[in-house]
């Protein structure tokens, strides 16, 4: 089976209907022992200090994994994807390109899905049988989505860690599902906790290995996942142009507002940390969400992995004792 890796969430449920084993580069950036030394390898190469962390992950992660191709998301996610793509090029890596529409027209979203699929060799037919048995795997996800803010039994960081991994599904949807299983199972049994100050994270995924944990020794739980949750297709819809169409992470800022209303009104949220990259354009959408989400809100940045840094934690520290 070979291996395909991708710089963001794409449709994977073509890759696995052509037999290919899809890899989320950013998991498997981020997930490495040593992720700064595969930023520092990056700007070895070329990449400029005034790139994003994350690309800089990407291109060392591509290069330093065996793969047959890596699909770069060109519209809907990084700026920086196509310069990205380029100097993975440059190193002769086949590069296939895919676009989110940013105006979410049906038609040209079905257009790049089925040019993605022709390219892949496979039938839209195929497709669907694998988005119907996705579609069972997401399932138990969104019960563990539930867990972490209903039944209050699962923390933050493992709404994170598994939501996130949906993107690729660990690179086996059956063993994944079976994992799911195994924890879900587990989580059950746990005393619901209490008398924490509830969080809406929003943002992409923190490069920050350790900011779930610090939040919950201050006394606070992330109670929903912005794009983490997105990544799980959280949609009950037969048709994957609409799954894809209702996916809000590649339309902007004001496709995702009405997502993060309902979800924090819905989850008793009383606190907003939002989460910007070092470098990324998405820091200008912060003061849209700053001014139409009405709660005490937190701006986080984040420039390389590693732990939590000692001023973002006494920003944090402050912003959870005022909200306790």
């Amino acid at each position: 089976m070979g291996r395909v890796g991708f710089t963001t969430t794409i449709p994977v449920e073509v890759l696995l209907a052509a037999g290919k084993e899809p890899v989320d580069l950013n998991n498997l950036f981020i997930g490495s022992d040593h992720p700064q030394d595969m930023v520092d390898q990056a700007e070895e190469a070329g990449y400029p200090r005034t790139t994003c962390g994350w690309i800089k992950g990407l291109y060392t992660a591509a290069l330093t994994t065996e793969l047959e191709a890596v699909i770069a998301v060109m519209q809907g996610d990084c700026s920086n994807t196509q310069a990205l793509m380029e100097t993975l090029e440059l190193q002769g890596i086949k590069m296939i390109p895919f676009a989110f529409p940013y105006d979410r027209d049906p038609q040209a979203l079905r257009m790049n899905l089925h040019k993605l699929m022709d390219q892949f060799g496979v039938s839209e037919a195929r497709v669907q049988k694998e988005k119907q048995r996705l579609d069972e795997v997401r399932r138990l996800c969104w019960t563990w989505d539930e867990m972490t803010w209903k039944d209050n039994q699962v923390t933050g960081f493992e709404n994170h860690i598994k939501l996130v991994s949906t993107s690729d599904f660990e690179g086996d949807p059956d063993r994944f599902a079976g994992e799911m299983e195994r924890l879900i199972s587990q989580a059950r049994q746990r005393p619901p906790a209490t008398d924490q100050v509830r969080l809406a994270y929003i943002g992409v995924p923190p490069i920050f290995t350790d900011l779930y944990q610090v939040l919950e020794t201050l006394g606070a739980r992330v109670v929903f996942n912005e794009v983490q949750r997105q990544f799980s297709m959280p949609y009950l819809t037969n048709d994957i142009v609409e799954q894809y169409m209702r996916y809000t992470y590649p339309y902007g800022a004001f496709a995702r507002l009405a997502d993060l209303e309902e979800q924090i009104q819905k989850r008793q949220v009383q606190g907003v940390i939002h989460y910007t990259q070092t470098f990324c354009y998405r820091q200008i959408e912060d003061l849209i969400y700053r001014q139409r989400l009405k709660l005490p809100f937190l701006t986080l940045e984040g420039d390389k992995p590693g732990k939590v840094d000692a001023r973002s934690r006494l920003r944090l520290e402050a912003f959870i004792n005022m909200l306790k």
